[in-house]
């Protein structure tokens, strides 16, 4: 008899991302950083959105719906990460308003069964030249509503 591996949760909703934690992301203690959790979500966020075509290259005109800023964030912390390796990030929107929306994120393991920090964001799209809140594209919410999570 064999024993079976242990099977990763179904994902209800969102993504799972993976993400690499690399030696240097660790602080003195040996353990991931507080601040290499937003970037890692940041880099995580940017692969899944540059997979649906929408990235930023250098021309704030044109880059339309990645024309955002974070109005919000808020991380909680419950498990240290204690070695470099293979992690990933669970993605969701949990709101797609006219201008903005609040994403949700677990920093977990690869297989997604362990979470290490949890949080949301809140981001505003921009118009480029006023720097005032913009619509998002329909393409962009179009996206965003696969990843918004269900009801309840």
């Amino acid at each position: 008899m064999t024993a079976e591996a242990p099977t990763a949760p179904a994902l209800s909703h969102g993504r799972l991302v993976p993400v690499t934690v690399h030696f240097d992301d660790l602080d003195a203690l040996g353990l991931l950083h507080n601040a290499r959790y937003p970037v890692m979500v940041e880099r995580a966020w940017a692969e899944l959105w540059q997979g649906h075509g929408f990235a930023f290259e250098g021309d704030w005109a044109a880059a339309e719906d990645a024309c955002n800023a974070v109005k919000e964030l808020r991380i909680g912390y419950e498990a240290p990460v204690t070695r470099p390796g293979a992690y990933a990030v669970h993605l969701w929107l949990e709101r797609l308003g006219t201008t903005g929306l609040t994403y949700g994120f677990r920093f977990c393991s690869a297989d997604g069964a362990i979470t290490y920090a949890h949080g949301t964001r809140v981001l505003v799209r921009l118009d480029a030249a006023t720097l005032r809140p913009a619509s998002w594209s329909e393409r962009f919410r179009s996206v965003g509503r696969e990843l918004l999570r269900p009801a309840g």
